[in-house]
């Protein structure tokens, strides 16, 4: 009777395991979020077959090594041959979930990275653009009684500074090898 109960869990578990094979090799070439749910979902049905196949282990385990009068030989043959499919059982979900969880890992790394890389690019942006941010707000280019408000080039000469100045700003950069 409990290897008909036992039975049934085989295509379960090689699904499982057929399942994160395949979320690791979609790791491969994206990260979507349908990707992170499907991967949470096999990392908990893991768990939870674990939960249950574990106790029924140690009571096949245990029922094998008492002494019974109403057991014979081929009956605790039979429980320790269950106790040992069952063990597999629970080690087979063990590895599904550590692989799940480290595709979960490769995953988050991965996002990590592409957020990483778009901060980056931001401050880059942003530290181009403070200098003429820093020009503009101190000059009050349209109000009056700055220096330079007579001259008729003045404002070009703003014009052409504040390129000029991140222009500047971004080959200091690219010689320090900061982008």
């Amino acid at each position: 009777m409990a290897e008909e109960l036992l039975h049934p869990m085989v295509p379960i578990i090689s699904d499982l395991d057929d399942a994160v094979d395949e979320m690791q090799t979609e790791l491969l070439v994206s990260t979507d979020k349908p990707i992170r749910k499907r991967l949470h979902g096999i990392r908990q049905e893991a768990i939870a077959l674990r939960r249950y196949l574990a106790p029924q282990r140690d009571a096949m385990s245990r029922l094998q090594t008492e002494p019974m009068t109403w057991l014979n030989d081929l009956d605790r043959a039979y429980l320790r041959e269950t106790a040992d499919r069952t063990l597999r059982f629970v080690e087979d979900l063990d590895s599904i979930r550590e692989r799940a969880a480290i595709a979960q890992d490769e995953l988050n790394n991965r996002v990590n990275d592409q957020m990483n890389r778009t901060m980056y690019l931001l401050t880059v942006v942003a530290t181009l653009l403070l200098p003429a941010s820093l020009l503009t707000g101190l000059l009050g280019i349209n109000v009056g009684g700055v220096p330079g408000v007579e001259s008729d080039w003045a404002f070009l000469a703003v014009a052409i500074l504040i390129p000029g100045l991140a222009l500047l700003e971004f080959l200091f950069l690219r010689w320090m090898k900061w982008i």
